[in-house]
Order: C-alpha cells, then structure tokens, then sequence
C-alpha cells in the first residue's frame, strides 16, 4: 500500500509530497507525475515514481495498486477535466485503491459559479464509482493573488467586480497540510471537507495590506463586469478564462467563497496563513 499523489509536479502536489514525507517514510510515497525529468528531486528523496497522464487513459493502468490511498489533485485544464478525471476515477477503481481524496471546490454542489461546475461533476462521478472517498471542498489559494502582484504595483490598484465581497482565503501550503492529514490520518472516509481560511477578508483590505507591506499606494477599484472583462483582455488573459475570472468575482460578491467553517484549522491542527504573512512572502520572493 502506497499514498500516492497525482499532479505530483504541480505547485499543490510538490507541497503535498513535502507534508507527506515530514509524517511518513518516502518508501511509503508514490507520485504520478507525467514528466520523469521534472520529479527527479522527489526520486532522489525516495519517492516512487508513476508514470501516467491525465489525458492518456491507457497510462493509467498502472499508476496505482490494491489498498492506496490516492489524492487526485484536479486537472489544471479547465474544460477538458471531467474526462480527465474520469480516467483517473476508472483507474483507481479498477485497481481497488482504499481512499480517493478529491481536491475539489468550496461550496461543492451548492457552488453556483461556472468554475464549480467540472467540480461538482467529479464529485459526483466519485460517488457514482463506489470509490471510499474524502472530498477537499478547497476555498481559494491567496496565493491566486499575491502570485500577480507586479502589476497590481505597477499601477497602484486591484481591480475586480467584486465589490465589498469577502474571501476566505488560506496559502496553498494550509490546503496541502489538510491533504496530508487526511491521507494519513484515520475517520475521514465518506467526509467532505469545506476548507477555508479563518479570516474572510475584502479586496479593499487585500489592497491596504499590499500596500503596508510594499511602502507603495495601492486601492481597490471595483467596476462593472464588462469593463472587468475588458481589462483582463486587454492585458493578454484568454478571453475563455477572462469570463471565468470574471464570473468568480460575481461569486465572491455573493459571498460564495466567503465561508470559514474551520474545517481547514481542524485538519491542519494550526490557524491558517494569515493574508498578511502571504503578502509580504510573495513581495520577499
């Protein structure tokens, strides 16, 4: 029996991996992962490696083994993930794993933004499968902020159509500690987790924050969806994931992502990051 991780390279699954070997042996890891090359450091840590990609339903035969228990982080391509997904669900349950662990999105089925919608799916496809399951309903990463700062400094202001929404955010790493938990830990089958930060927080205090932490001036300036759009397209963002930021900040202006139910905390046995401790990380880097 192995604890294996899919997306093992991606920015989640490194820290996953990082949490794992701190709890357990790196003879009891497993990582799928689709470039041999870019996991060589998990190798040389003693993590086993797994050759498969989401995409490629054949290379999945052999990605995992009677008793794992598998995190299935999701697919990073929006719009192609439930057949991914589906994959990945067909493997696992062919091979008899013991737990599949669903990155999915806070909220679950009662997320009403387009975002939701391939998680909702998964989730469903899971219980469908019969898989022992523990789903990670995952609030945003404040790092899906912090990793876009230049031009926020640049020109002094985050913009969004948002409005006062509050998002309770917490740093990759939190939802990395909670995975770890979870895969190692016992009592988590047939749960669904709805993990957040402690502290839901406006974009307007973001902007203060940015502005403590860099000496620079920086506002929030909420405008309509439409201009919204325009300006991400105007600096090159698709206009595909425009509409789906777009739609996010509708829902973050409803409140959608606003829960801090304290699951996160439970798992992780800690407070989470707190938004200011991202900030001035991601100014340092």
């Amino acid at each position: 029996m192995s604890i294996v991780v899919t997306g093992a390279t991606g920015a989640l699954g490194r820290l996953v991996v990082d949490e794992l070997l701190a709890r357990v042996p790196a003879s009891e890891i497993a990582a799928v992962v689709r470039d041999k090359d870019k996991a060589a450091d998990l190798a040389a840590r003693g993590v086993e490696l797994r050759m498969a990609d989401y995409s490629e339903p054949a290379t999945l035969a052999g990605a995992f083994r009677a008793g794992d228990r598998v995190l299935l982080i999701s697919g990073s391509e929006v719009g192609r993930r439930v057949p991914q997904h589906t994959a990945v669900i067909e493997a696992a349950k062919a091979a008899g794993v013991a737990q599949l662990a669903y990155t999915g999105i806070l909220g679950g089925p009662d997320a009403d933004f387009a975002l939701a919608d391939e998680h909702k799916a998964t989730e469903q496809l899971i219980l469908d499968s019969g898989l022992p399951y523990t789903f990670l309903r995952n609030g945003w990463y404040t790092e899906n902020y912090t990793a876009n700062l230049a031009p926020v400094l640049e020109h002094g202001a985050v913009v969004s159509n948002a409005g006062e929404g509050r998002i309770a955010s917490a740093a990759r790493a939190d939802y990395a500690a909670a995975a770890a938990a979870v895969l190692t830990g016992e009592g988590h089958l047939g749960r669904a987790y709805e993990l957040s930060g402690d502290v839901a927080w406006s974009l307007a205090e973001y902007a203060a924050e940015v502005a403590a932490a860099s000496g620079k001036p920086v506002v929030h300036t909420s405008v309509a969806p439409e201009a919204h759009l325009a300006v991400l397209t105007g600096a090159g963002v698709p206009a595909g994931l425009a509409e789906i930021l777009v739609d996010v900040d509708h829902a973050i202006g409803r409140g959608r992502l606003a829960g801090t139910s304290g699951d996160l905390t439970r798992l992780i046995g800690r407070p989470t990051t707190p938004l200011a401790a991202t900030v001035r990380a991601a100014l340092t880097a």
